[in-house]
């Protein structure tokens, strides 16, 4: 099945056709600036935008930077505080006239990962968390999602939250070298570790290219990989979604 998988985050907003039974994308990958301030009429806009640069007109996946109950957004991370109480779904179907499906961003990354990439064919319990501008998280026990789990906010036992400690944001801001971030990061992993003790953490964003460089510093007992989609994972995952969805309906 072809759909338009969109992946709207703070700094970007991505789009590209994908075929839902092999992950791949089958045509350019498309990223507009996401708008400031990224108000629902203004991200609207913007997703308008590219499905006209791909001259779309069938169902669409977005995944969202915001917890997503049945439709609406209960929460607002990098995006307008007006998206709270917001039936999305239904918003960027009437806006775009096409049937959309809308899921939170580290949830649909986590269900390419779990679909075709790094966690394919993976049983029990699996820990997806994609570190960029926060830290995002998808859990899985036997290829089911436990959606909007929004790990990054965890108080961790320093008295931090997690994503303002140990996300990619902090390492840029704070100029931490390779290690010491890494160790930072690690804390959060051996908190996630005592709390679910996942078969297997799969680490995304941007920082993943980089693990070897701090692969050292941590200690849990689960195998530690990189996503295979990267950035790439958000507009798959969320093309993945929609076609559940859109099967289910």
């Amino acid at each position: 099945m072809k759909i338009l998988g969109i992946d709207v985050g703070g700094a970007g907003i991505k789009g590209a056709v994908i075929e839902t039974t092999t992950g791949e994308l089958l045509s350019e990958r498309i990223r507009i600036e996401s708008p400031r301030p990224a108000t629902p009429e203004a991200v609207g806009i913007t997703v308008q935008a590219l499905i006209d640069q791909h001259h779309w007109s069938g169902p669409i996946g977005i995944g969202f930077p915001a917890a997503i109950q049945h439709g609406v957004a209960r929460t607002a991370a990098n995006i307008d505080p007006a998206f709270i109480g917001l039936p999305v779904a239904d918003y960027f179907s009437r806006q775009t006239g096409c049937p959309v499906q809308v899921a939170n961003d580290a949830d649909v990354a986590g269900l390419a990962e779990m679909r075709f990439g790094a966690a394919k064919d993976t049983a029990g319990v699996v820990l997806v968390v994609t570190i960029g501008t926060g830290l995002g998280t998808a859990l899985f026990s036997d290829g089911h999602l436990l959606p909007n789990t929004e790990l990054g906010h965890i108080m961790l036992d320093n008295g931090l939250v997690a994503e303002r400690y140990a996300s990619e944001a902090v390492r840029d801001t704070q100029q931490l070298k390779w290690k010491d971030w890494g160790d930072r990061l690690n804390r959060y992993l051996v908190t996630m570790e005592k709390l679910f003790w996942p078969d297997l953490i799969v680490l995304g964003g941007g920082a993943s290219k980089k693990l070897h460089k701090f692969a050292p510093r941590i200690t849990v007992q689960a195998p530690v990989v990189p996503a295979r989609f990267l950035n790439l994972a958000g507009m798959i995952g969320a093309a993945l979604f929609a076609e559940e969805k859109l099967g289910a309906g």
